[in-house]
């Protein structure tokens, strides 16, 4: 049986939505959690911190460390991987999760919100990969997973928001390039995408223009990336994987068990045709 026991994960953005649904799934193999998240304290926009993570992931069966983590901060991720590595002696596996997102077209995105989502979402997956690879190189069956979308250079995914394509597609960019880079090494780095949207905090960034029940919830991607992350690093890696595409892989074709409201017609995510 396929499983990711003892198997350490860095999982940045973990405190709530994707990120944790992740961890809960690799808990619930008995695996170990980094929580690299800025959420230490409640927040009434937004559910969840680093600790109500934890809980969770220990509820689930495995053991957490969560760590008040931003990594537009380069000190902040060294010392997050290195609290890492002397807990839990190694990392097996990094997901890149924390994402920022702000959809408007060129005239409307303040400099500020440019630079966070480069910050976050391209400069912020190249840091966390190159701080924690140097453990993932000694490690058995690495992986990094990116939450990014296939690359696709058709005009209309940059019309519309081409500071935040720019910004994901790098995320998709260090896919390519890393897979590459580090292939002789056995280290596999891949992306997930959605198919449909999915139910999270990221939402109200879409001014209402989806509705939680035309949405899935985040465990397919919880599902879907257990399954990446079990498959032998040496023969998976450069890939744009699509949750649905992996689960009928590993033989789950009713999907309407992770619709927020099943029978409702889905909207499918950004980036895909």
């Amino acid at each position: 049986m396929k499983t990711l026991k003892n198997k350490t994960l860095f999982i940045t953005g973990a405190s709530r939505g994707i990120g944790l649904a992740i961890a809960r799934r690799a808990a619930a193999d008995g695996a170990n959690i980094v929580i690299a998240a800025k959420s230490n304290v409640p927040n009434p926009k937004l559910p969840g911190t680093i600790h109500s993570a934890a809980a969770e992931i220990e509820a689930a069966g495995g053991q957490a460390l969560a760590i008040k983590c931003d990594i537009r901060k380069p000190e902040d991720i060294a010392a997050a991987v290195s609290a890492a590595v002397e807990r839990f002696a190694g990392i097996d596996i990094l997901i890149n999760n924390a994402s920022a997102i702000y959809l408007a077209g060129t005239l409307e995105t303040p400099a500020k919100r440019y630079d966070l989502m480069h910050q976050v979402n391209t400069r912020g997956t190249f840091l966390c990969s190159q701080a924690c690879l140097p453990y993932l190189q000694r490690a058995d069956n690495p992986h990094i997973l990116n939450l990014s979308p296939p690359l696709n250079m058709n005009p209309r995914w940059f019309g519309p928001h081409v500071a935040y394509t720019m910004a994901k597609y790098g995320m998709s960019m260090c896919v390519l390039g890393m897979a590459a880079e580090f292939r002789e090494a056995g280290v596999a780095v891949n992306a997930l995408w959605p198919r449909t949207v999915i139910a999270t905090a990221a939402l109200a960034m879409l001014g209402g223009m989806v509705k939680p029940e035309q949405c899935r919830t985040p465990e397919i991607l919880a599902d879907a990336a257990h399954a990446i992350l079990c498959r032998d690093s040496r023969d998976c890696s450069g890939n744009f994987f699509i949750d649905e595409q992996v689960l009928a892989e590993e033989g789950i074709d009713d999907l309407e068990r992770y619709a927020v409201k099943p029978g409702t017609e889905l909207m499918t995510d950004l980036f895909l045709e």
